[in-house]
C-alpha cells in the first residue's frame, strides 16, 4: 500500500479506516481487502469517507452485498459520518494464456480421480455460475471417451466451420466444443493414446472462442494422455479437483491433486460434492458416502475445500434434462452452494503470482 504523500498527515478517520479495512476477511479471497490489492483508493473528506475496490472475479451478484456489509462494518468501526463505495471487477488474463490461446484469459481444468463422482455436472454448473456473475465463460469438453457436455447443456448437432474454425456451439449462454458433437452419441472413441491427444490439441486450438475471461475444461477420470496432454501442453491457469468422501475416491483424487503438483499447475483447491444426503420426504440427514473426507485430504496436501455438494436428486433431473440447476432453479439453495464455490475459485485464482503489477491503492487525505 503506498504511504501518504510526505506533506500530508493522516487523519484520524483515515487511520480508523485502514485498520477497520485490515480486519475485513472477505469470504470469497480468504483475506482482507488491501492484502488482496483490491482498494484502489480510499480518501476522506470532512466526515465523509470514500472507497473505490475493483475485485480480481467475477461479482456481479456480490457487488451489493460486499458494498453493504462494508459500509457497515465502517461506519461501526470508524467516525465516518457516511461512507460511500464503489465496487467493480476485472478478470486479469494470465499471460501464458493469452499467448497461446488470444481470447481466452484463464483456463481452469476440472478433474477427478475417480470416475462417477459428478465432476462434469459441477464443472457445467460451476461455469454456469461464473456466467450469472457477469463472467464470459467457455467449456471444453476433454473427456473424448465420455464426452457428456452437449446432454448437460441440452446440446445437439453440428458445429459451424468457419475460415478453418470451428464455432462454439451455445449452451445457456456457455460456448461449449465437445467430440460428442462431431460423433454419434453412442458410438464409441476408439482411439489409442496419441490419437487422443491430438484431438484435444485440435478442439482447443481449432475453435474460435470468442473473448472468455475463463474457459473451464472438463478432464476424464484418472491420469492419463490427456490430462498430461493439458498439463504439459496447454497454458492451463489452475485446477480444481471433485470428490466423494468416500475413501476410495479421495485415493484416486489424492493422485490427480499430485500429478498437477508435479506439472507446476496449482490446484485452487476440493470440491466434495454427494456430501451429504438430505431426504425429500422426512428431512434427515444421512452421509452416505462418509464425512470429512475432502477436509482431511486438504488438510494433509496444504489445500482448501471450496465447497460441499449434497446429494440431490434435482441437479441428476438437471443434468439429464439439459437444464443444470444453476439455470433451472438459479435462486435455490443448491444454485447458490454452486455460485459460492464458483466465486470462491475465481477469487483464489486472482490471488496467484500471475496476476502481478496491479497497482497500488491510492490513499489520499482531503
Amino acid at each position: 500500500m503506498n504511504a501518504c504523500a510526505p506533506h500530508l498527515a493522516p487523519t484520524p478517520l483515515l487511520q480508523q479506516a485502514e485498520l477497520a479495512l485490515g480486519q475485513w476477511i472477505d469470504p470469497y479471497l480468504g483475506c482482507d481487502l488491501l492484502s488482496a490489492g483490491a482498494v484502489r483508493s480510499l480518501d476522506t473528506t470532512g466526515g465523509q469517507l470514500r472507497l473505490a475496490i475493483q475485485l480480481g472475479f467475477p461479482a456481479e451478484g456480490y457487488r451489493q452485498i460486499l458494498a453493504e456489509q462494508l459500509r457497515g462494518h465502517l461506519l461501526a468501526q470508524t467516525d465516518a459520518e457516511a461512507v460511500e463505495i464503489q465496487v467493480a471487477w476485472t478478470v486479469e488474463a494470465a499471460p501464458a494464456t493469452v499467448q497461446a490461446l488470444p481470447a481466452v484469459k484463464q483456463l481452469i481444468a476440472v478433474v477427478s480421480g475417480k470416475g462417477g463422482v459428478g465432476k462434469s455436472t459441477t464443472a457445467t454448473n460451476l461455469a454456469l455460475a461464473l456466467a450469472a456473475d457477469g463472467a464470459r465463460v467457455g467449456m471444453l469438453d476433454a473427456d473424448l471417451y465420455g464426452p457428456s457436455q452437449p446432454r448437460l447443456l441440452g446440446l445437439s448437432g453440428l458445429p459451424e466451420s468457419r475460415d478453418g474454425k470451428l464455432q462454439p456451439m451455445l449452451g445457456h449462454g456457455l460456448q461449449c466444443m465437445s467430440i460428442g458433437f462431431l460423433v454419434d452419441e453412442e458410438a464409441p472413441v476408439i482411439w489409442r493414446g496419441p490419437m487422443i491427444s491430438q484431438a484435444l490439441t485440435r478442439l482447443l486450438n481449432e475453435t474460435a472462442w470468442d473473448n472468455l475471461d475463463y474457459l473451464i475444461v472438463d478432464l476424464p477420470p484418472g491420469t492419463g494422455d490427456i490430462h498430461l496432454t493439458l498439463a504439459q501442453r496447454m497454458p492451463v491457469s489452475a485446477a480444481l479437483i471433485v470428490t466423494t468422501p468416500q475413501d476410495i475416491a479421495l485415493l484416486d483424487a489424492r493422485k490427480g491433486l499430485r500429478m498437477f503438483d508435479k506439472v507446476n499447475v496449482p490446484v485452487l483447491g476440493i470440491i466434495e460434492n454427494m456430501s451429504l444426503h438430505i431426504c425429500s420426504q422426512c428431512g434427515h440427514e444421512e452421509h452416505i458416502f462418509g464425512s470429512g473426507g475432502a477436509r482431511r485430504m486438504a488438510e494433509q496436501y496444504g489445500s482448501q475445500v471450496l465447497g460441499e455438494l449434497p446429494l440431490d436428486i434435482r441437479i441428476r433431473l438437471g443434468a439429464d434434462d439439459g437444464l443444470p440447476i444453476v439455470v433451472s432453479a438459479p435462486e435455490g439453495s443448491l444454485a447458490q452452494a454452486y455460485r459460492d464455490i464458483a466465486r470462491r475459485s475465481a477469487a483464489r485464482l486472482s490471488l496467484q503470482p500471475q496476476q502481478a503489477g496491479q497497482p497500488q491503492v491510492a490513499i489520499v487525505d482531503a
